[in-house]
């Protein structure tokens, strides 16, 4: 006889699976801001127990992409403009101070891994999110790599994660379709590799500041 699902595989690969399934969902919209997540029925859509499921939220809730409710299980964490507006500030301000000491610090190691980084984020499906959006983040904290604080790096990354859902709202917009966002990451790659900081600060700021103005047409 078959154990059941959750025994066959550990508990730590049963709780990572779930979380990444349940990480894609949330982030692609696929489950919208403010749902319910029930124990009961996660457990039938993952094949998996009630304890990875909740290991799982319970990582979701540290990564503010799901609210625990006191004593009424958990939700999707709700999104709003002010959120986004607050996670773009902080992310401008905090990059620009992680971009600035990259570039005055790099070496030829640090661009053939900027380099290479564009390279497989050019290549990769976006169809197939969590490889896309795998490289994607490694590009753009290569352009941050040669940062000497290891705080900033740590706070520059959690924003990252914290803009992927806003990210995929935007792209919801009917105009959205028209951004050159291939033609946005070589610019800033180029600027970055050519050590030219002002520009390679000011294209990366726009880049960021765009996905606000397509935002504005999902959420209020």
């Amino acid at each position: 006889m078959d154990k059941p699902v959750e025994d066959r595989a550990s508990p730590q690969s049963s709780t990572q699976r779930a979380y990444l399934t349940l990480r894609k969902d949330i982030i692609t919209g696929r489950i919208p801001p403010g749902e319910r997540l029930k124990i009961d029925a996660l457990k039938v859509a993952l094949d998996t127990g009630a304890s990875p499921v909740r290991e799982a939220l319970s990582l979701l809730t540290s990564d503010q992409l799901v609210d625990r409710l006191d004593q009424r299980g958990f939700r999707v964490a709700k999104t709003s403009r002010a959120q986004f507006q607050e996670i773009l500030d902080l992310r401008c301000n905090l990059e620009e101070l992680a971009l600035r000491d990259s570039l005055a610090n790099t070496d030829e190691a640090w661009e053939d891994a900027l380099v290479l980084a564009h390279h497989h984020l050019n290549k990769a499906d976006r169809s197939d999110v969590d490889t896309f959006e795998s490289h994607h983040k490694r590009f753009h904290m290569a352009l941050l790599a040669a940062c000497r604080s290891p705080i900033l790096l740590r706070f520059c990354g959690q924003l990252y994660d914290l803009n992927v859902r806003y990210r995929y709202l935007a792209g919801r917009s009917k105009s959205y379709a028209r951004r050159d966002v291939e033609a946005e990451h070589r610019a800033i790659l180029d600027a970055a590799v050519d050590r030219d900081v002002e520009t390679a600060c000011a294209r990366l700021m726009d880049h960021y500041r765009k996905t606000g103005a397509f935002l504005a047409e999902q959420i209020d």
